[in-house]
C-alpha cells in the first residue's frame, strides 16, 4: 500500500520504461543478426547498423533514466515522510522526456544525428534532455527542502542525480579537435555509470533492503559512506583507462585499469551485512522476489563490472582488447547486472504497492529472473570468445576487419539463439508487472 499520493507519479514512467526495455532488446536481436548473417544490400539502406545501434543503446539510456526518476518519485515522499513538492511538474518532465525520445529515434531513421556513440542525439533534443532533468532535479530538491526530514540516503541519492544531470553538459558542446571531444565524451558515459549512478544505486538498493528486511538504517548507510568515497576516488580516477587511448600519458592506463574495478564493492558488502542481519534475526521476508533480484543484482554487478571490467581494463590485456566484442561483454553484463537488475527490483517492490497489494504472486517474477539471468551470462561468454577471437585474428594476426568478422559470426547465431530466450523473459517481466495478481491469501 501506498503511504503518499503522489508515489502514484512512478507508475507511468515505470510502464513506460518496462516497454522500452522490450524495444531495446529487440533492437538488440536485430544487431546480433547484422552481425551473424550477410543482409541483402537493399535492407541495410533501409534501415543501416549504424541506425539501429542507435536505437538500441539510446533506447538503453532512456527507459534506464525513466525507471530510476520513477523509481525517485516513488521512494522520496516515503524517506523523507512529505508529499512531493508537484506532481504536475512530474508529469510535465514525464512528456518532455519521451516526447524527445521519440523525436530522436526518428530524426535517428533520417540521419538527424551527431554521430557520437550514445551521444548521438542532436543538439536540440540536448536542450529539452536538459530542461527535463533541470525539473526533476528542481522538484526532488524542493520536497526534500520542504520535508526537513534529511536522511543519508536522501543526501547520496540527491548528489548522485545533481552529478548526473551536471556530467550530461560536458557532452553537449562538439570540439573540433577529436582528443578533447572523446575526453569529455568519457566524462558523461564512464562518469554516469560509474559514477553518478552508483550513487544513485547504492541510495535505492539501501532503501529497498531496509523496507524488505527491517534491517537497521545505520547498517545500509555505513556503506554509502564507503560508496561515496569510492566514488570520488575510483569512480573519478578510473575513468583514466580511456585516456590512454587518446593521447594521454601512459600511467593512465594503470591508474584507470585498477581503480575501476573496486566500485561495485560497497553495494555488495551492504547485500552481505543485510543477509547476514536477516539471518541472525530469523526476519521472514514477505517480497521473496525482490531480495533475489537484489541479491541478482549485486552477483552481476560484481562480476559484469568488477571482476570482468578489472580483467578487461588491465592495461598488458587493454592494449589489444580495447574497443573489441570483449568490450560489448562487459557492458552487457554490467548494465544488466548494475542497472537493468536494479530497476525491475524496484518495479517489483513498488507495482504490489501501487496495486494495492501486500503481497503478490512470485511465481512469474522468479522464473523471468532466472532465464533471464542464466541467459544474459551465456550471451556475455560468448560476445567474450567473439572477442578473444576478433582480437588474436585482428591485432595478433593482422586480418582485415570483415575477414575477422567472418570468422566470428558463429557466436553470434548462439547470441542470437539465446537473446530470444532472454527476450522471452523480458517478455514474462512485463506481462507479470502490467497484470500482477495478489497472493491467494489476498484474492
Amino acid at each position: 500500500m501506498i503511504k503518499y499520493e503522489s508515489q502514484r507519479v512512478a507508475y507511468p514512467y515505470f510502464v513506460i520504461a518496462l516497454l522500452l526495455f522490450g524495444l531495446q532488446v529487440i533492437m538488440g536481436l536485430w544487431l546480433a543478426i547484422n552481425y551473424a548473417f550477410t543482409l541483402p544490400q537493399s535492407l541495410v539502406d533501409v534501415f543501416p547498423f549504424a541506425t539501429a545501434r542507435a536505437f538500441h543503446t539510446n533506447l538503453l539510456v532512456l527507459w534506464m533514466l525513466l525507471g530510476f526518476m520513477g523509481g525517485t518519485y516513488y521512494m522520496v515522499p516515503e524517506e523523507s515522510e512529505s508529499e512531493l513538492y508537484s506532481t504536475k511538474l512530474a508529469y510535465l518532465q514525464l512528456v518532455i522526456l519521451v516526447g524527445t525520445g521519440v523525436a530522436a529515434l526518428i530524426g535517428f531513421l533520417f540521419g538527424w544525428t551527431q554521430g557520437r556513440p550514445l551521444l548521438e542525439i542532436p543538439f536540440e533534443l540536448d536542450l529539452l534532455v536538459v530542461l527535463g532533468a533541470l525539473i526533476f532535479l528542481f522538484n526532488i530538491a524542493m520536497t526534500l527542502i520542504k520535508a526537513k526530514n534529511w536522511t543519508m540516503i536522501q543526501g547520496t541519492l540527491l548528489g548522485g542525480l545533481t552529478f548526473l544531470a551536471l556530467l550530461y553538459l560536458f557532452g553537449i558542446p562538439f570540439y573540433k579537435n577529436l582528443s578533447i571531444d572523446w575526453y569529455y565524451w568519457w566524462w558523461v558515459i564512464h562518469l554516469w555509470v560509474e559514477g553518478a549512478w552508483e550513487l544513485i544505486t547504492g541510495a535505492i538498493m539501501a532503501w529497498i533492503l531496509m523496507r524488505i528486511t527491517g534491517v537497521p538504517r545505520k547498517t545500509v548507510e555505513k556503506w554509502l559512506y564507503v560508496e561515496i568515497g569510492l566514488f570520488l576516488f575510483t569512480g573519478i580516477v578510473g575513468t583514466g583507462h580511456h585516456y590512454y587511448w587518446i593521447g594521454a600519458p601512459r600511467y593512465w592506463l594503470w591508474f584507470g585499469g585498477i581503480f575501476s574495478a573496486l566500485e561495485p564493492l560497497p553495494i555488495a558488502f551492504m547485500v552481505w551485512d543485510t543477509l547476514r542481519h536477516v539471518k541472525e534475526r530469523r526476519v521472514e521476508i514477505k517480497n521473496k522476489a525482490v531480495l533475489t533480484l537484489a541479491i541478482g543484482s549485486v552477483i552481476y554487478h560484481f562480476i559484469g563490472a568488477g571482476v570482468w571490467g578489472f580483467i578487461h581494463t588491465l592495461p598488458q590485456i587493454n592494449y589489444y582488447t580495447h574497443g573489441s566484442q570483449i568490450t560489448v561483454s562487459h557492458g552487457h553484463l554490467a548494465f544488466f547486472g548494475a542497472y537493468a537488475l536494479l530497476i525491475i527490483t524496484i518495479f517489483y517492490y513498488a507495482f504490489p504497492n501501487l496495486k494495492g497489494y501486500s503481497n503478490y504472486k512470485q511465481t512469474l517474477a522468479n522464473w523471468a529472473f532466472w532465464i533471464t539471468s542464466s541467459t544474459m551470462m551465456i550471451i556475455g561468454l560468448v560476445f567474450g570468445v567473439a572477442g578473444v577471437l576478433q582480437t588474436y585474428l585482428e591485432r595478433i594476426m593482422g586480418l582485415g576487419y570483415m575477414n575477422a568478422q567472418a570468422q566470428m559470426q558463429f557466436w553470434f547465431k548462439i547470441a542470437i539463439f539465446t537473446g530470444v530466450f532472454f527476450l522471452a523473459g523480458v517478455i514474462m517481466w512485463i506481462y507479470d508487472l502490467l497484470n500482477l495478481k495478489p497472493a491467494e491469501s489476498e484474492s
